[in-house]
């Protein structure tokens, strides 16, 4: 049997408007995009159950960072909770574009979240992104007693390159001796090597690919696909033993797949538990452009089972 689009993913992505194809390194033009489309894909989807307020936290070099959080209006007593990170190739994105599915999440699992306005990409290089993402992790365990966390439970979630700081925050965590319950991967970009594009993925993926590059190039400069801190490219990680347990999620038609899969391989070599789970017939960011299609309900349930385990 082939690969193929799931049918209610190909009808919804045939209803979207057409455009030019990506070029690789055009930051701004998807920047623009994601600023123009996600409010779009939110709307109409606030969680009134849930209290979102902002605080901040002062980086290494002075910059202040905001921090925000989610939490259910009604938490009583000590609570799990997640630092997360948006996706959008660490060049684009506002964790208010993505704070109605991040409320979801808080409402049905009863898991309050912190996501880190972590600095973007060009603007912002090398580690800063990652380092933004760390020091939300700091400092919920320093505030942990003023808002009912227990520290034992934190865990870290990201979407797509939200994924990749996820993965290094974990790794960083492991190298400070900063326990982490879990480490929760949504279709993570993982590797900044440079692959060429597989065919049977190319018709489904190719902005991808030129998003992938996009990501790192504007991270990492000219040398975007040469070695790296594992604390900026997580699949550079050579020893895996002592990671907070993962779940890694991936579409099989996704440009990500099989670095997402290698990375689980490479956890349960060095001892460590990896839930992973290959989803058929879909791609990348399909659970934002595409919620009411049937399968979603399912993965959707088990996500927040996991943040319930918490």
């Amino acid at each position: 049997m082939t690969l193929s689009l799931d049918p209610e993913l190909a009808a919804v992505s045939a209803g979207g408007t057409s455009s030019e194809p990506l070029v690789p390194g055009d930051w701004k033009t998807w920047r623009d995009a994601v600023a123009t489309v996600y409010p779009l894909l939110t709307a109409g989807l606030d969680r009134p159950d849930v209290a979102h307020r902002v605080r901040t936290a002062t980086a290494a070099d002075g910059t202040r960072i905001d921090l925000h959080w989610f939490a259910p209006a009604d938490t009583i007593g000590t609570t799990a909770a997640v630092v997360h990170a948006h996706g959008g190739a660490l060049v684009a994105g506002q964790v208010t574009h993505f704070a109605p599915f991040i409320a979801r999440y808080v409402a049905e699992a009863g898991v309050p979240f912190l996501s880190v306005e972590y600095r973007l990409a060009p603007e912002a290089s090398g580690s800063t992104p990652a380092d933004d993402v760390f020091l939300g992790l700091t400092w919920l365990r320093e505030h942990a007693g003023e808002l009912g966390v227990d520290p034992a439970r934190i865990a870290v979630m990201g979407e797509s390159a939200g994924g990749t700081l996820a993965a290094a925050t974990a790794i960083r965590a492991r190298t400070e001796g900063i326990p982490l319950a879990r480490q929760i991967l949504v279709y993570p970009v993982l590797d900044n090597r440079e692959v060429a594009p597989d065919p049977e993925l190319l018709p489904f993926s190719a902005d991808l690919y030129t998003l992938k590059i996009t990501q790192w190039r504007s991270l990492l400069g000219d040398a975007w696909s040469g070695d790296a801190p594992a604390t900026i490219v997580p699949a550079r990680l050579d020893d895996h033993a002592g990671l907070a347990p993962a779940y890694v999620e991936v579409g099989e038609l996704d440009a990500l797949r099989d670095e997402a899969v290698a990375y689980a391989g490479r956890l349960w070599s060095a001892g460590v538990s990896a839930e992973l789970h290959v989803l058929p017939g879909l791609t990348h960011g399909w659970d934002h452009i595409a919620p009411s299609i049937g399968i979603h309900a399912g993965v959707h349930a088990r996500r927040v089972a996991v943040l319930r385990s918490l």
